[in-house]
C-alpha cells in the first residue's frame, strides 16, 4: 500500500512539473485531462473551464467524438454542482443518462474541481465503467493534482492574455500612421514600426539592435536630440521635465532627416522616458511625425507674402512714379513723352490686373468654385493668336507652329485654354533668356488632343519637376531670382486642364530646355 502511495506521489510530481513547464493553453489542457484519466483509470474524460459569462464550457475531450462530448457536457453543465475532488455522486447527472449520451456503459463519475485562490477555474470529469470508491489517500492525491492543474491553467491563461495584449500592442504600433520607435536605456533600437521605416528608408531588420542615431540623426535641429551623438554613454536623467520645453517628462525636437538616396524630410520627434517603480530607466518611447508639409506650408505663406508684396509693389510704384511725373506743374512734356508714360502706366495696370486675376483664380480653385464655359474650340487658331501676340514682345525668340491639317475640335473654355497657353509661352520666353526657338503644336492621340510648348532654355532639374505645379513654387535657380513671377502660373494651368478632364506634364533636362504637354478630350459626338 505504501509503495502504491509513493508511486502515486512520484507520478503526481512528474505531471506537476510537466504542467508548470507548459504555457500553451490547448496543449496544457490536453496534458491535464490525459493525466487525470490515466490516474483514475477512466475511459472518458472532459475538461471544462469557467468563462467570463459564468458558463463552464468544454475545452478538452478524451475518449469521445465531439458530437457525443457535446451531449455529455450539456448534461454535466445542466445538472452538476461542483464538490471536492474525487466526489463520485453528489449533484451529478444519473449514470444511465451519461451512459446513453457517451455510448459507453458507465459505472462511476470522478469529479475534480479546479480552484486557485478560492476562484473556480474549471473542472475535470473522468467517467469510468468500473473501479472501487476512492479512499482518503486517493482523494488527497486527486486534490493535489487538481490544485496543481488549476495553478497551471491560471498561469497559462495569464500568459495567453499577456501574449494577446502584446500582439494587440504590436499591431497598434506597427499600424500607427506616425513613426514609433522603442529604445533600450543605451539608446539602441528595440522596436521600429513600418511608418518610421518608410520615413527613414531603413528596414527594421537592419536597425534593430543598432544605436538610434543611425535612424534619427537630425540636421538643423531646434533643440537637443537624443539620437544625434553616437558613442555617448546612456544618461537616464538626460530627459529633465524641469527644463523649459520638456512637457510632462517628454522632449520634443524638430529637424531635417537626410534619407538614403538623398531626399529629405522635416520631422517632429517626441522622446518619452519610461521608468520602473525604482526610478530606473526602462525604455525611451520615440514618436515621430512627418511635418514636411506643415513646414512647406509655413514657407509657402512666407513666400506668398514676399512674392505678392514684391509683385504688387513694383507695378504700383511704376504707375505712381509715371503719373506723378506727368502731372508735374513745372514741366511741359511733349506728346511723345506723355504717350510713352501713359503706355507704361497702362502696361503696369494690365500686369497688376493679371496678378489680381491669378490670385482670384487661385482662391476659386481652393474654394472649389472654379467654373468653365465650354464650347467648340479650334486649338490651332487659338495658338496662332497667342503666338502672334508674343511675337511683338520679344526680339530674341523665333516661334514655330506645328499643327496637323485635320486636328479635331476640342470641347473647352477658350478663355481658360488661352490662359494656359499664355502662361506656357510666357514661361518659355522667361526661361530662355538667350533666345532660341519656341515651338507650339499638337497632335491627336485617340480620344485626346495633346498640345505642347517647347523651348531651348535653361531646363528644369529632375528633382524639382514633381513640384512645378504646386502653388507659389518656383524652380530654385539664379534666373528665377531675376525673373518676375508669383509661382501661380503652372498651378493655374494644372487646375484649368484638370477641370477639362485633362492632364498636364513636363519633360526636361537641365540646360536642354523644357517641353510642357497638356491633353484635352476630343469633342464628343453629341456636341
Amino acid at each position: 500500500m505504501q509503495s502504491l502511495q509513493l508511486r502515486q506521489r512520484d507520478y503526481l510530481l512528474r505531471i506537476s512539473r510537466a504542467m508548470t513547464a507548459r504555457l500553451d493553453l490547448p496543449s496544457l489542457l490536453r496534458l491535464i485531462l490525459n493525466s487525470a484519466v490515466e490516474m483514475v483509470g477512466a475511459e472518458v474524460g472532459l475538461l471544462v473551464l469557467h468563462q467570463a459569462d459564468g458558463r463552464l464550457t468544454p475545452q478538452a475531450i478524451y475518449g469521445l467524438p465531439p458530437a457525443k462530448a457535446a451531449q455529455v457536457a450539456a448534461l454535466l453543465r445542466e445538472r452538476s454542482q461542483l464538490a471536492s475532488s474525487g466526489e463520485t455522486s453528489r449533484g451529478l447527472p444519473e449514470l444511465p443518462l451519461l451512459s446513453a449520451a457517451a455510448g459507453i456503459p458507465l459505472r462511476q463519475i470522478v469529479q475534480m474541481p479546479l480552484r486557485s485562490d478560492d476562484e473556480l477555474v474549471g473542472a475535470i470529469y473522468a467517467l469510468r465503467s468500473g473501479g472501487a470508491a476512492f479512499g482518503v489517500n486517493e482523494r488527497q492525491v486527486l486534490q493535489s493534482f487538481a490544485d496543481q492543474a488549476a495553478i497551471a491553467v491560471r498561469n497559462a491563461r495569464l500568459y495567453e492574455q499577456v501574449s494577446a495584449e502584446k500582439r494587440r500592442l504590436d499591431a497598434i504600433i506597427d499600424n500607427n500612421a506616425n513613426g514609433v520607435m522603442i529604445l533600450a536605456p543605451d539608446r539602441r533600437v528595440q522596436v521600429i514600426n513600418r511608418a518610421l521605416s518608410a520615413m527613414t528608408g531603413w528596414p527594421a531588420e537592419e536597425v534593430v539592435g543598432e544605436p538610434c542615431w543611425k535612424v534619427l540623426s537630425l540636421e538643423n535641429a531646434n533643440g537637443p536630440n537624443l539620437c544625434d551623438a553616437a558613442g555617448l554613454p546612456p544618461l537616464p536623467g538626460e530627459i529633465d521635465p524641469s527644463q523649459p520645453g520638456h512637457a510632462a517628462g517628454s522632449l520634443y525636437v524638430e529637424g531635417d532627416l537626410a534619407r538614403p538616396g538623398g531626399s529629405r524630410l522635416t520631422l517632429g520627434v517626441t522622446y518619452t522616458p519610461l521608468y520602473d517603480d525604482a526610478g530606473r530607466l526602462l525604455n525611451i518611447i520615440v514618436s515621430v511625425v512627418d511635418i514636411t508639409r506643415f513646414r512647406e506650408a509655413e514657407q509657402m505663406k512666407s513666400t506668398f507674402i514676399s512674392v505678392i508684396s514684391h509683385e504688387l509693389k513694383t507695378p504700383v510704384a511704376l504707375i505712381k512714379g509715371y503719373a506723378g511725373t506727368l502731372r508735374r506743374p513745372d514741366a511741359a512734356w511733349d506728346p511723345e513723352t506723355v504717350a510713352d508714360g501713359l503706355a507704361v502706366i497702362e502696361e503696369e495696370a494690365d500686369r497688376l490686373n493679371a496678378l489680381i486675376d491669378n490670385l482670384l483664380d487661385a482662391s476659386r480653385i481652393q474654394a472649389g468654385v472654379f467654373k468653365l464655359e465650354r464650347g467648340e474650340m479650334d486649338l490651332p487658331r487659338l495658338a496662332s493668336k497667342v503666338v502672334d501676340r508674343f511675337r511683338l514682345q520679344t526680339t530674341h525668340h523665333q516661334f514655330e507652329l506645328g499643327f496637323p491639317a485635320e486636328l479635331p475640335l476640342v470641347w473647352a473654355d477658350e478663355a481658360r485654354i488661352r490662359q494656359v497657353l499664355d502662361n506656357l509661352v510666357s514661361n518659355a520666353i522667361k526661361y530662355s533668356p538667350q533666345g532660341g526657338l519656341i515651338r507650339v503644336g499638337a497632335w491627336q492621340d485617340g480620344p485626346e488632343v495633346i498640345a505642347y510648348v517647347a523651348d531651348q532654355g535653361i531646363g528644369i532639374p529632375s528633382d524639382e519637376q514633381g513640384r512645378l505645379f504646386d502653388s507659389f513654387y518656383r524652380v530654385d535657380s539664379g534666373l528665377r531670382r531675376q525673373t518676375k513671377g508669383t509661382g501661380l502660373g503652372l498651378y493655374l494651368c494644372q487646375a484649368i486642364v484638370a477641370a477639362h478632364d485633362g492632364r498636364i506634364w513636363v519633360r526636361s533636362e537641365q540646360g536642354q530646355g523644357a517641353t510642357f504637354f497638356f491633353a484635352l478630350p476630343v469633342i464628343a459626338e453629341e456636341h
